[in-house]
């Protein structure tokens, strides 16, 4: 093992006790934050080890919308999920009676122009054509977490509402003396 440098080692020493010095009281929050560290016995010179305090974070708080939309998920809100073994190979013709369909590829005239004007007819009017195209529409985990948001928002909305008017009618019954019942 190479020696230290000198300057290295008195930046430790001092980093070391600076970090074993009682913090100032600098600001009431900070003062207030409880330690989680214990002290630590005096390491050995020489020795390799690293002994690393901090503070625990508040933790973390998952977004309650989120955790919904996963839920919605579950429930079966989601895409059919697709079978890897699946070839998509179209077996239409060994169905169509007695003869089959002869072997000739063929395309639903009628049903690509019907969808070609939907198409053109979307176009003009500035729409988008995309989910022309969606064989299962079901909604995306964005969608699904729009939806759980819109739903919490609405929930609390109501509960503000209910709050408001509970208050209001506990201020006229002090103000009338008369007991008068929320609105439902």
């Amino acid at each position: 093992m190479a020696p230290m440098p000198l300057g290295l080692s008195v930046a430790l020493l001092l980093s070391a006790q600076a970090a074993a010095a009682p913090p100032a009281a600098s600001t009431a929050p900070a003062a207030q934050a409880p330690r989680e560290c214990t002290t630590q016995p005096v390491l050995v010179p020489g020795s390799n080890e690293i002994v690393v305090c901090a503070l625990k974070p508040d933790g973390y708080r998952l977004d309650p919308d989120v955790l919904a939309a996963k839920r919605m998920k579950k429930k079966g809100e989601s895409v059919r999920p697709r079978n890897p073994h699946e070839t998509y190979a179209n077996h239409d013709c060994a169905t169509v009676g007695p003869m089959g369909c002869r072997g000739q590829p063929t395309i639903d005239v009628f049903t690509a122009a019907a969808a070609l004007a939907e198409m053109s007819e979307r176009l003009s009017n500035g729409q988008e054509i995309g989910s022309m195209f969606q064989t299962t529409p079901a909604k995306g985990d964005y969608a699904l977490y729009l939806e759980a948001k819109h739903e919490r928002e609405e929930r609390e909305a109501d509960k503000k509402a209910k709050a408001a008017q509970a208050k209001a009618a506990a201020a006229r019954t002090a103000t009338d003396g008369a007991p008068v019942s929320p609105a439902r």
